[in-house]
Formats: C-alpha cells, structure tokens, sequence
C-alpha cells in the first residue's frame, strides 16, 4: 500500500515508504531509491499523477477545492469495465461486456491499467526486473498468446468478479486446457514444479516484491527475465 499526500496546489507527494502485507512493516515503496517521496506536479504535461488517481478510482477525475483531485469513485468498481451504467440502470440499454471482446482486445483493456502491448517501434528493456509488472505487454510476447489465435486472453486464468487464485495449480489446468501432454525436453522438468512455476517465473525487483513474468516460455534455470530464444 503506497501512500500519495497532497502538498500544496500544484503538487503530490507519493511517499518513499510503502506497506507490505508480506513483512508487515513499512519499507521503500517500489521503484524508489530514498524515503523522501517523489514529487508530482498537478498539471504536469505528462499528467503522472492523473494517471495514478485514474487507474486506482473508477469514472472521471475532477478538481475541487484549491485544484485537489477528485476521484468520482474510490476503487475499481464496476464501470471501470462496463463503461457507465446509468442507462443500463434506468433503460436497460446494452452495457460494454468485455467477455465479447477479442484476445487483443482485452488485452488493450486490462492495459489501460497494467500496461498495454508494445507499438510498433517501441523499445523495451526486457531486461529491467520492474518492466515484468506490466502483464499485457509481456502476456503479447508470448507464443502461447500469438498461437492461441484468440482464444488466450487475460480471462482464462483470473475471473475478473472473484478474487485472484494464487495456487500453482489453478493455472496448471488452464495451461493443460491445450497442453495436454506437454513435451519436456529434461526428464526432471515436471518435478521441477507446477506449469507456471517454470513457464511463467517470478522476477524479484526488490527483495519484498515478486512478479509472475507473463511471457509464457522456456526459461534457464535461474534467469527469469527472458525465455529462451526458440526457432520459428
């Protein structure tokens, strides 16, 4: 839990310590390198701070008193999704159901938050720890989502109306949903772990925090950054 403090009118602070549910105690929040916080400008060309308010709130941003952000809602909640649902309510109109969306599409959607697929001509730095947070661009890499021919989507292994699975073997019978008689190459790969313990690895940016690197591959034991390159 990171915790953003207003300053003054142009200005956020998102404070350098953050809480950790894994230690219980307070301890340098992701991605900073000191405890005195990182400066935000309001009105910031790059409009940082808005995108944060953003993606942890639901509907559109406002400024109230002394040009303070205002959330419309606290949370993701339903029409962070659905769109907004007023004339659903009231005329039973057609709402946005992002289960009728392609592969790419929810890919696009669930990105607006955790990071969209790389344009053409973006450069990543595949080998930076904290990129692997952004689970659709590492999920677009895959041969696994790029060979699903649209059925592999962010939907197969997390239910978006109920809490996220973190048993191991959830998502090996996802990934037995199409492999079912996967081929290892070592004779000891299976008692290595469960599907994703090999296949989709945990990065570790810093010691009290772990990712699942959603580039679905073949990686070398002890690298989990990148798989192994494999021929076409």
């Amino acid at each position: 839990m990171t915790f953003v403090s207003r300053r003054d009118e142009e200005h956020y602070v998102e404070q350098g310590l953050s809480w950790y549910a894994s230690t219980g105690r307070l301890e340098l929040t992701p991605g900073h390198r000191q405890e005195r916080g990182e400066i935000y400008r309001t009105f910031d060309p790059e409009a940082s701070i808005l995108r944060c308010f953003q993606c942890h709130s639901t509907g559109p941003l406002q400024l109230g008193g002394g040009y303070s952000i205002q959330p419309s809602e606290p949370g993701v909640q339903c029409e962070t999704c659905h769109g907004a649902g007023r004339e659903h309510a009231t005329r039973q109109t057609p709402i946005r159901n992002p289960n009728r969306l392609t592969a790419d599409g929810v890919n696009q959607l669930c990105g607006g938050c955790h990071r969209k697929p790389a344009a053409t001509g973006d450069d990543t730095d595949w080998s930076n720890p904290w990129n692997a947070r952004h689970q659709p661009l590492y999920l677009a890499e895959s041969a696994c989502f790029r060979k699903s021919k649209g059925k592999l989507s962010c939907f197969n292994c997390h239910a978006p109306h109920q809490a996220m699975s973190r048993e191991a073997a959830y998502y090996g019978k996802v990934c037995s949903s199409c492999h079912a008689r996967p081929r290892h190459q070592a004779a000891t790969a299976a008692a290595r772990g469960t599907c994703v313990g090999c296949h989709m690895p945990e990065v570790k940016p810093q010691a009290n925090l772990r990712f699942a690197n959603h580039w679905i591959g073949v990686y070398e034991a002890g690298k989990p950054l990148q798989p192994i390159a494999r021929k076409p």
